[in-house]
């Protein structure tokens, strides 16, 4: 999937107003999901995306943070910094996600699903 592509997906499923948020909110998910994810699955999971997608998982390369889909929307509200809450934040995070489940191979969504709680499946088509 190319990178507009990847965009107007999120846009076309998501509450958002323009493109505009639906690429900061992409950015912000993948960050975040970065944190989350060991350094040797944010790098795979990146590899499988458009490069301008890219930058947001690779830049962390520590251990994985261990928090839950609550704190994980809490965390992309904060960052999306529109004055929404966690729970304005979950169809933007899901939509996100939902992309990213369409546009990574099968085996490399089935090891994204296996480092996150069971929570996330609510948020990953």
């Amino acid at each position: 999937m190319e990178y507009q592509q990847f965009i107007d997906h999120v846009a076309d499923n998501g509450a958002f107003g323009t493109k505009a948020e639906a690429e900061q909110a992409t950015l912000a998910v993948l960050d975040i999901l970065g944190q989350r994810l060991t350094a040797g699955e944010s790098t795979d999971l990146a590899a499988q995306l458009p490069t301008e997608l890219k930058a947001p998982l690779d830049r962390y390369n520590d251990e994985a943070e261990a928090f839950d889909v609550d704190d994980f929307l809490r965390r992309l509200a904060d960052q999306l910094g529109r004055g929404i809450g966690p729970e304005e934040a979950r169809p933007q995070a899901s939509a996100v996600l939902n992309t990213l489940a369409q546009a990574v191979s099968p085996g490399e969504l089935d090891n994204l699903r296996s480092q996150l709680p069971a929570g996330f499946g609510a948020l990953i088509g």
